[in-house]
């Protein structure tokens, strides 16, 4: 499978088929998530490996889009280790460093059989909390993994896009 073929095929799992995701496979995904680009390489991201059932159920309690997932990535960021701007205070690289890596590892994962799901749909405070975070971190998504149900499928809006012409502009 080519890239374009990979990026029109994934979609946002949100239903599991209860399999366990085999280690080497997970540390394939890790790596590349290692390997991802970020803001002067500083790497600013954090990946907490979440298979607990006891945090599941944590998680689960904090945001109703784990969809019964065994395994959940918590992305958070280290804001004492993101690039900052010395052109504008306040402009920092970091969440665009965590969704880059994030990102490579949502693909990784497709290409190896494994669905993910992007998720945003929690309070990130209430989740540092709970987790007991250090302060400096900051929770950015989680992405609940696995293999898709057999009876798995994107949501319509998957297939929906705006014209390309609505999105992008040449600037001359």
């Amino acid at each position: 499978m080519n890239f374009s073929e990979l990026a029109e095929s994934r979609y946002s799992v949100r239903k599991f088929d209860g399999r366990t995701i085999e280690s080497d496979t997970m540390q394939k995904i890790l790596q590349t998530g290692n390997i991802a680009p970020t803001g002067c390489n500083y790497q600013p991201h954090r990946i907490y490996v979440i298979e607990n059932p006891e945090k599941i159920g944590l998680l689960n309690k904090l945001s109703k889009c784990i969809f019964g997932a065994k395994t959940v990535l918590l992305f958070t960021l280290n804001t004492d280790e993101d690039w900052k701007n010395p052109l504008e205070k306040g402009v920092h690289s970091g969440v665009q460093d965590v969704s880059i890596v994030a990102t490579h590892i949502m693909l990784q994962a497709w290409e190896l059989g494994v669905g993910t799901c992007w998720v945003n749909y929690f309070s990130p405070s209430a989740l540092e909390e709970a987790l007991r975070l250090p302060a400096n971190e900051k929770a950015i998504l989680l992405m609940p993994m696995g293999y898709p149900a057999p009876d798995s499928e994107p949501l319509k809006l998957h297939s929906e896009c705006k014209d390309i012409s609505e999105t992008v502009t040449f600037i001359n």
